[in-house]
């Protein structure tokens, strides 16, 4: 088929260019009817003696050895073919004009594109339009049959393409050939058949698109969602570096450009960069979660021929995303595979290096949106309603891309902010935390008044960060240390957790609570894993982290002696050097802070410790212990209670026990109850029981009469 110089053609807009462009396929395809046409009366003619259909498409009569590489070989772009002799040569000739001339504009038609694009030969963008017509012309199916001379073969083969089209090459037919390696047709090739009379159709992805429909392959769609650019506003100035660093690297090697690896804990921040930087060049950005990426050798294969061959066709590129760690992470040898053979721009956004990519890449550190940054996105997303927002608090809380921001304003009112966004912000910790929702406030927590000031100042430093560390400049002096670690020591069932509790609830924040020592593991680097996804669920903003048991993982480092040892050091390193960056609040809490490192208790804020009560805390701690519906409440007798040397968390368990067994009996608590469950929380706990202890006996005044 020929090829004009489009050079001086006139751009058409769309739907000019959608008329033309179905102009182009109605020309190409009455040229093809000719020769088909041609070729099924030189079968019928006087040389049909000369054998059956088969052997007439296969005679080694073409040029079997040529390749494209042969400058001889006519291109995509090469002149109109040449006709031939005999009936029908000025009919061939017209048709071929008719096409050169459908061909001129600009954009060029969409077959003419593809093939200029996919490096195919002018016999390879024929064949292809052989196969296309079985699809945009289904009554072409009569003259392949009559071409190939049997009524069942009403379908496209590769032996008729080398028999029927112009300048036929065999390398077309090859696995490597464009046609073949690019799927732009797929061959129905039986066990036994032979290849050049095998069925071909073309692939529905192509067909669609020759006739003027550009949309992301199904097959592809079904792994990848689509990364918007959002407002060049949308990218705060701190980010910006990273972006120039981006279209920098690629603009520097146009020709291949270099895997841009963008490192980070907040995946939307390098989102943003990313589709920023694709939109600079004019490309569509597209994220595939790297746990997607298939194993098998010939299904990723199949996956990257897929997604160059559709960035050969559309202004795409590729963002491969390894932060989700949900999925067991990703498979580093499988990525540098996948990155290796891709051929297209593509990013990799990881939040640790990655050991070899396979080919050039460069790294570029994406942080988060400054706490002022954030401010300032807060104030112009909410608008007038800003003024009725505590902005300072939510920028020092949720470290959100400015994006979600700007999301999160749009859905919600602005007296319903912060939920919305500590359920945005809501990590998933499951098997490695429980999510606890606070119930309990001050007034609901006994405590000695040196414990509770402590507790006050800490809920202030949490509230207060956006004034100190932005508007007084702190922050500016400090690299590390910007969060809130506490340690709370102390016996058991002393209030600790109630405690975190309390400030979950005074914050507005989830409680996430976890047994360090269910987070350590056997396995090498698996504790280390887990740490970090427990502080990142902090980090984000939306969870107070509650770490008991700190002892078991937080304990003097020993002299190493062996590899256990070694191991063991360097998870109490991974957490201290994580509690150094770390930016939220947690909570540590031990019932042996002797046991603790001192490297570990100096980087703490805050140490606060929880003393077994006295008897007057202990009289209040009954006395809360016991809600104020309880029937028999009032007529309990506190100061005897107070007696019991019992922590809080005890009292809580008596109370609830002993209630338990007055609605069993079908009467109000009463104090034999209460001590009757008394007594089994101590034998429970192994403690030592004197019965004398739990025999309640009704105070009598001093004329021996018992005192209601």
């Amino acid at each position: 088929m020929p090829e004009t110089d489009t050079a001086q053609a006139a751009t058409v807009p769309g739907e000019e260019w959608e008329r033309r462009n179905a102009d182009f396929l109605s020309a190409s395809l009455d040229w093809l009817r000719i020769l088909l046409r041609r070729h099924a009366e030189r079968r019928t003619g006087p040389d049909r003696r000369r054998g059956p259909a088969v052997a007439a498409e296969t005679r080694p009569r073409l040029p079997w050895g040529r390749r494209r590489q042969d400058p001889s070989v006519p291109s995509a772009a090469s002149d109109p073919p040449r006709p031939g002799p005999g009936t029908g040569a000025d009919e061939l000739a017209a048709a071929a004009a008719r096409v050169a001339a459908a061909e001129a504009v600009v954009p060029p038609p969409a077959l003419v594109t593809l093939a200029d694009r996919l490096g195919l030969s002018r016999f390879e963008r024929d064949v292809l339009l052989m196969c296309l017509a079985e699809e945009i012309a289904p009554a072409m199916g009569a003259l392949f049959a009559a071409a190939h001379g049997s009524e069942v073969m009403d379908h496209p083969t590769l032996g008729l393409a080398l028999a029927v089209l112009p300048d036929p090459s065999w390398e077309a037919t090859s696995p490597h050939g464009s046609l073949r390696f690019w799927r732009l047709v797929e061959i129905s090739h039986p066990a036994g058949s032979a290849l050049v009379t095998s069925p071909v159709r073309a692939d529905e992805r192509i067909v669609d698109y020759v006739k003027g429909l550009d949309y992301l392959d199904e097959r592809l769609a079904l792994l990848m969602s689509r990364l918007p650019p959002g407002e060049p506003t949308s990218l705060p100035a701190s980010q910006q570096a990273a972006l120039a660093r981006c279209t920098g690297a690629w603009e520097r090697s146009p020709a291949a450009p270099p895997v841009l690896h963008l490192m980070g804990g907040q995946p939307g921040s390098k989102h943003l960069v990313a589709a920023r930087t694709a939109a600079a060049f004019g490309l569509t950005l597209y994220r595939l979660p790297a746990p997607l990426l298939p194993a098998h050798a010939a299904e990723l294969d199949h996956l990257v021929r897929l997604w160059d061959r559709e960035a050969g066709l559309l202004p795409v590129a590729l963002y491969l995303d390894a932060d989700d760690d949900t999925q067991d992470g990703h498979a580093p040898s499988l990525v540098s595979r996948f990155l290796t053979r891709v051929g297209t721009p593509v990013f990799f956004g990881s939040r640790d290096a990655h050991p070899d990519f396979g080919r050039p890449a460069v790294v570029v550190d994406i942080a988060p949106p400054t706490t002022r940054e954030r401010a300032a996105a807060w104030r112009e997303a909410l608008g007038p309603a800003a003024d009725s927002v505590h902005i300072g608090l939510l920028a020092g809380q949720f470290a959100m891309d400015v994006p979600t921001i700007g999301e999160v304003s749009r859905s919600i009112e602005p007296e319903r902010v912060w939920e919305a966004c500590l359920a945005r912000s809501r990590p998933r910790l499951d098997g490695l935390a429980q999510r606890l929702s606070p119930e309990v406030g001050w007034a609901d927590i006994v405590l000695p008044e040196q414990t509770h000031t402590l507790l006050r100042q800490i809920a202030a430093q949490v509230s207060r960060r956006e004034t100190v560390y932005e508007t007084w400049g702190f922050g500016e002096r400090m690299t590390r240390g910007l969060g809130v670690t506490a340690l709370f020591a102390g016996p058991s069932g002393t209030g600790k957790t109630m405690a975190a509790e309390v400030l979950a609830r005074e914050l507005g924040l989830d409680l996430y609570r976890t047994d360090l020592s269910g987070v350590m593991s056997k396995y090498i680097g698996e504790t280390e894993k887990n740490l970090r996804r427990l502080f990142d669920a902090g980090e984000a903003g939306g969870a107070v982290l509650f770490l008991d048991e700190a002892d078991a993982l937080l304990g003097r480092r020993s002299e190493v002696k062996d590899a256990h040892d070694r191991y063991a050091n360097v998870q109490i390193d991974y957490l201290l050097q994580r509690m150094e960056s770390y930016q939220g609040l947690a909570i540590m809490a031990t019932n042996m802070r002797a046991a603790l490192d001192a490297a570990f208790v100096r980087r703490l804020r805050f140490v606060v410790e929880f003393p077994f009560p006295d008897a007057a805390q202990r009289r209040e701690i009954w006395r809360k212990a016991f809600p104020e519906h309880a029937p028999g409440r009032a007529d309990l007798d506190y100061d005897r209670l107070a007696q019991l040397e019992v922590s809080g968390g005890m009292t809580r368990n008596i109370a609830v026990n002993s209630a338990f067994l007055a609605a069993s009996g079908g009467t109000s608590i009463t104090m034999p109850l209460v001590l009757q469950a008394a007594r089994e929380e101590f034998r429970k706990l192994q403690h030592p029981v004197r019965e004398k202890d739990f025999v309640w006996t009704q105070p009598q005044n001093q004329h021996g009469k018992v005192l209601s």
